[in-house]
């Protein structure tokens, strides 16, 4: 079976929580569930910080919505990306992002998060959208899995959250 993905696009941190808590509620497996997003650049303080073995210790105004996805989405990292800025991403999302780190260096002319979002199948077209997405403070929401689970995910996020976009990408 082919990995497909259904991404939401989340105005706020607390769009993005209602999301992430409704697809729990309704049975989604959260370990297939990555969020990416910034919303703390207007502090003055460092913001965060990550290592294998430790905690997060400061996300800013976001930080009880970052701080309660850690207890069930697997996978986090704090990143500075270049046209970006700083990002919080959790979920299977993360490696797919450090492996784009890595093939940005070979194939040139594509950004590592641009290399992240199309090794999970999201079009050209797509990643040029969600990119400018992010570097607006909005918060990508995205559901991993079979067909059937992410028309799924999208079903739940449309019928709760009648607001927030929703793009299945196959």
């Amino acid at each position: 079976m082919k990995n497909e993905v259904t991404v939401a696009v989340c105005n706020t941190h607390q769009e993005a929580e209602q999301v992430v808590k409704k697809l729990q509620q309704l049975g989604f497996n959260m370990k297939k569930l990555s969020i990416i997003g910034k919303d703390y650049h207007e502090e003055d303080k460092v913001v965060g910080y990550y290592n294998t073995g430790d905690a997060i210790k400061s996300w800013g105004k976001a930080g009880a919505f970052w701080g309660g996805l850690w207890g069930f989405i697997l996978g986090a990292g704090f990143f500075i990306v270049p046209g970006i800025g700083p990002l919080v991403m959790a979920g299977p999302f993360v490696s797919a992002f450090v492996g784009g780190l890595e093939g940005a260096f070979v194939v040139g002319g594509v950004s590592a998060l641009g290399g992240a979002l199309f090794s999970i199948g999201i079009p050209n077209n797509s990643i040029l959208k969600y990119e400018s997405d992010l570097r607006a403070d909005k918060y990508l929401v995205i559901a991993h899995g079979t067909s059937e689970e992410v028309n799924n995910a999208r079903e739940i996020i449309s019928d709760s959250l009648p607001a927030v976009e929703v793009s299945i990408h196959h």
